[in-house]
């Protein structure tokens, strides 16, 4: 019989500008998505560590983020 003892998922998320709209809106749009995505995780009690946040220059933002893979302990995965 085995055991997940620890898990966590790294991933690299862009969250892109919407190309139908204008560039402030959008970027405004994205700094909002980010926020949610953030907040979303807390209301879940998702365990995570944002290891890079990156802005872009077209104003998109590339998050390099360690996170609880479903309900696994993390063990020593976020410290």
């Amino acid at each position: 019989m085995k055991r997940v003892k620890a898990a966590c998922i790294t991933q690299t998320l862009h969250f892109l500008l919407k190309e139908d709209a204008g560039r402030d809106e959008t970027v405004k749009f994205v700094s909002e998505e980010v926020k949610k995505y953030k907040e979303q995780l807390d209301k879940n009690k998702v365990k995570y560590k944002i290891l890079s946040e990156e802005t872009q220059e077209d104003g998109s933002v590339i998050i390099e983020i360690k996170k609880q893979y479903n309900t696994s302990p993390v063990g020593s995965y976020l410290d």
